[in-house]
């Protein structure tokens, strides 16, 4: 592992209005860099640097570790704001800063591995539990893989891999655990496959890894991240903000940064169209109808996505308050909607994008990343509309849905 080459900050009573605050004021130069960073397909050491400076990267670490420990409410906040910058870096923040919140629940020493050598370490994931295998051994698990999509591995000290847990061959194989499991890179290669149609600075690579042996304190089962308190970490991280559910509201960060992604559309395309209003031409473009009711749909399309998701934290911390875990049918719910959220937003940039006209087909113009951005990462998983809607239409008629993670 990597021992930090200075001492790590401590973030302990810094605010939220704070974060936000700094969050604000680092978009100019994300903006001036997003270009960069794309030729880079990673985040730039000068972004990574700012992150850590502001503590972005530790809002949901404990207190304890230096952390700022905030509400849940500042994991789709502080990237709304990063993502009127730079989608990309907006989208590293969420799954390095959660990832920091998700070690807050494993045993004390996997939290000790990490945050003793380096408070600041960065963590990636693989969160899709088909791609992983695990075996039961004495004292863990031997797990083999392939997870693609890794966001900010290439940068990353260490990650969290999602592996389905299968019984002896008597038994069928059949599956009897579902664990995170946390390796440092030593124990697992990058391949470097990210070339993609956008988000392409988040280095979203995909982790191999062939028979790792990952003691059981490493690997987190995920039937005790489901919300409430019954995780191991909860002794020493006892503040609601841990008891919130993660299977049903992780992708609000994600989510969060199609709302910031889509504001930024918004801001530049009221310029473009205030710049085309005072030119020498008889012809202004604020002046045309469907101009302004592009405009105008898409702004409360983006309003609507964003009240959705921060109306979902603040409900789902005011639940962790009281250590009440969401029923099914309010899982789905907040899954639902962070998936429409991101359906609205696509809309919204679409629509903005065709206002640009001509000027929208120039790399050299934000738009053209932007809409790029806003297509790439509507296609995760959690952000699927058609994916996410039907289990919550099934419960909410009165069916069933299997599954152990939720």
């Amino acid at each position: 592992m990597n021992a930090p080459d200075h001492i790590a900050p401590s973030f302990v009573g810094v605010t939220y209005e704070d974060t936000i605050r700094q969050a604000r004021e680092l978009v100019p130069a994300l903006r001036s860099r997003a270009a960069r960073a794309e030729a880079a397909r990673a985040m730039l050491p000068e972004t990574v640097s700012d992150l850590h400076r502001i503590g972005a990267l530790r809002m949901l670490q404990p207190k304890r570790w230096g952390g700022m420990e905030l509400d849940f409410i500042a994991y789709v906040d502080v990237p709304m704001e990063l993502a009127r910058g730079c989608a990309s870096t907006s989208w590293n923040t969420v799954n390095l800063s959660i990832h920091e919140w998700m070690l807050a629940l494993y045993d004390e020493r996997a939290q000790a591995d990490v945050w003793d050598a380096n408070p600041e370490a960065l963590i990636a994931a693989g969160i899709a539990y088909p791609q992983g295998r695990a075996r039961v051994v004495d004292g863990g698990f031997v797990i083999s893989g392939k997870w693609n999509f890794s966001s900010g591995v290439n940068i990353a000290e260490w990650c969290m891999l999602a592996v389905t847990v299968r019984g002896n061959e008597s038994e069928g194989e059949k599956i009897i655990d579902h664990r995170m499991c946390l390796l440092d890179k030593s124990q697992y290669e990058v391949v470097d496959d990210w070339h993609t149609l956008g988000m392409r600075s988040t280095g979203s690579m995909t982790v191999v890894v062939k028979d790792v042996f990952v003691p059981e304190y490493r690997a987190l089962c995920a039937y005790d991240i489901r919300g409430g308190d019954g995780f191991p970490g909860a002794p020493g991280n006892p503040n609601a903000l841990y008891r919130v559910s993660l299977n049903a509201l992780g992708g609000h960060g994600i989510a969060a940064t199609a709302v910031g992604n889509a504001m930024a559309a918004l801001e530049h395309t009221l310029a473009l169209v205030k710049e085309r209003s005072t030119n020498y031409t008889g012809l202004k473009m604020r002046d045309q109808q469907i101009v302004q009711h592009r405009v105008a749909t898409a702004a409360v399309k983006i309003d609507s996505a964003k009240l959705m998701l921060r109306t979902d934290a603040i409900e789902a911390q005011n639940l962790a308050n009281k250590n009440v875990v969401p029923d099914t049918q309010q899982k789905l719910r907040y899954k639902r909607n962070a998936a429409y959220a991101a359906v609205l937003c696509t809309e919204a940039v679409d629509a903005l994008h065709a206002v640009t006209g001509a000027t929208g087909v120039y790399q050299s113009y934000p738009l053209e990343r932007i809409f790029r951005d806003a297509h790439a990462l509507a296609a995760h998983i959690s952000l699927n509309f058609d994916a996410q809607a039907p289990s919550w239409g099934l419960v909410a008629l009165g069916g069933e849905i299997l599954n152990p993670t939720l």
